[in-house]
């Protein structure tokens, strides 16, 4: 397991891996990944729900994503990390803008870790509070 950042390959290699996932389609954006914090934005646009409200499930999704990434830097190499548990408390609602969701490693032990993700408006405000918790394996490898 480890503890490091990732550095500006890394995090470019994790930007290219993302590509024709869920993680592009909702036009999220990593910023920074290290095993112990993880952010990455999000625009409102394009991840609304019918009544033009930014969607509940875009939001897990975002606080999902920053979690994950997190928790896969701390497996390190030759290991996975897979979610287990997500919870989303939704705050307030938005129609524009973006939102940035900021994972804060709650533990971090040898085969399990959670993650603390607060995701914020353009303004500061609390969007939504959510917690990830994620088993950290032995890599699968493919037959």
């Amino acid at each position: 397991m480890t503890d490091t950042t990732a550095p500006d390959e890394q995090l470019l290699r994790l930007h290219e891996s993302t590509r024709g996932t869920l993680i592009e389609l909702l036009g999220i954006e990593l910023l920074e990944a290290s095993a112990e914090r993880c952010v990455a934005t999000m625009p409102v646009a394009g991840n609304t729900q019918p009544a033009g409200l930014l969607h509940g499930g875009a939001t897990a999704a975002l606080a999902e994503t920053v979690g994950s990434v997190a928790a896969q830097i701390h497996a390190g190499p030759g290991r996975a990390s897979v979610g287990t548990e997500l919870n989303a408390t939704h705050h307030r609602g938005l129609r524009e803008g973006s939102v940035t969701a900021v994972a804060t490693a709650v533990h971090r032990g040898r085969t399990t870790a959670s993650y603390e993700i607060v995701v914020t408006d353009s303004a500061g405000r609390r969007v939504c509070t959510a917690r990830l918790s994620c088993l950290v394996l032995e890599a699968v490898r493919p037959d």
